[in-house]
């Protein structure tokens, strides 16, 4: 179906995208929560429009860059789900508050500090959650009497207003079982709850509880009592989420288009599709570098940056321009790799997606 397609091409099938949207949407909504995508997996204008017209609510991006990209093209509502450090930062962010209303993170007291004087300069203050560390260690302040702790010594600073919390559950994507991803979703739930309860005794607003990657996400009845989820991977999927048994093949909407270039020999071939195009992420559930659609026999086995080692342990009946489908391991990192992907719909070219906010990563 991509025979015409110039290689390497990353393509987005767009029914299951708009699919996986809808699904999301209704699942959580079923339990009180909001979807606010994570935009950087696709970073389009075009994907962040349909995702809010298909209902979810604002938006989240993961820095400054990727917002500033996202509130030209008219989006107003959007968290920075990043902690925002230093001058250029700040005077950045208060140029973006003229733009929409921003939300964004604070886990350290210097940060909070920043944020305040930004808040008080530009006499709006900055709406911010206190990110929650959800058992990865990456800069988030310990649930319960710890995060009670770190409020008290940032809740009185003019500029700054604290409007809830933000969790992220990364330990969700150690686990292989339903019953696993359930079990880490539902300790997600009873941190921030538990959490928001001890900081409204305090006095403080928690009327955000933002949590839900796009493991837990699917999994809502876990996260009753958060009031949004911030999915990104799951317009896309891919191996993670495929081998996981939490994504159909059809359901992986992002793949790349390769074309076989080289014969080595019968159960061997290149193609012209490399770490440059897939990446070198890896999926505990699966060997190589991604899965190719309608072909478990394959394995991509090696990347060089502009070529693609595949095998398989039956004869391959691969042809010198022959072309195979991907889904990457990792779809997040994709289209940051590419200016503009190709939007597909009963196998034919609907439009070309731009990555508006490709390389936005500060």
């Amino acid at each position: 179906m991509y025979d015409d397609l110039p290689t390497p091409a990353v393509v987005a099938e767009l029914d299951p995208i708009e699919a996986n949207i809808r699904t999301m949407v209704a699942a959580n909504a079923r339990y009180g929560l909001k979807v606010r995508p994570h935009i950087k997996p696709h970073k389009s204008v075009f994907l962040t429009r349909l995702e809010l017209e298909l209902g979810c609510q604002g938006i989240t991006c993961a820095k400054l860059g990727e917002a500033e990209v996202m509130a030209a093209a008219g989006f107003t509502d959007i968290l920075i789900a990043f902690p925002l450090i230093g001058e250029d930062k700040m005077t950045r962010l208060a140029r973006l508050t003229d733009q929409a209303q921003i939300l964004t993170i604070v886990n350290s007291v210097a940060g909070a500090r920043q944020l305040a004087q930004t808040g008080q300069s530009t006499g709006r203050p900055i709406r911010t959650l206190i990110e929650l560390d959800g058992g990865i260690r990456r800069g988030g302040i310990q649930p319960l009497a710890p995060a009670v702790a770190f409020a008290r010594a940032i809740h009185d600073l003019q500029g700054l207003q604290i409007v809830g919390l933000m969790y992220y559950g990364g330990t969700i994507y150690n686990e292989d079982s339903l019953e696993g991803f359930e079990r880490v979703a539902r300790l997600e739930q009873q941190a921030v709850t538990a959490t928001a309860r001890l900081l409204s005794d305090e006095g403080l607003d928690m009327g955000i509880l933002s949590g839900g990657n796009s493991f837990a996400a699917k999994m809502p009845h876990c996260l009753a009592g958060l009031t949004e989820v911030r999915p990104g991977n799951f317009i896309f999927n891919d191996c993670n989420q495929l081998f996981a048994g939490m994504a159909t093949e059809a359901q992986c909407s992002l793949r790349v288009v390769a074309t076989v270039v080289c014969l080595v020999d019968s159960c061997h071939a290149i193609i012209d599709a490399g770490s440059k195009t897939l990446t070198t992420d890896l999926c505990a559930k699966h060997p190589g570098y991604g899965a190719v659609v309608g072909r478990p026999d394959i394995c991509l086995t090696k990347l060089n940056e502009e070529h693609g080692f595949i095998e398989s342990r039956q004869p391959l009946g691969l042809e010198i321009g022959d072309k195979i489908a991907i889904i990457p391991n990792h779809a997040c990192v994709v289209p940051n790799l590419a200016d503009e992907i190709y939007g597909i719909r009963n196998n034919q070219v609907e439009r070309l997606i731009r990555i508006e906010a490709r390389g936005m990563n500060r």
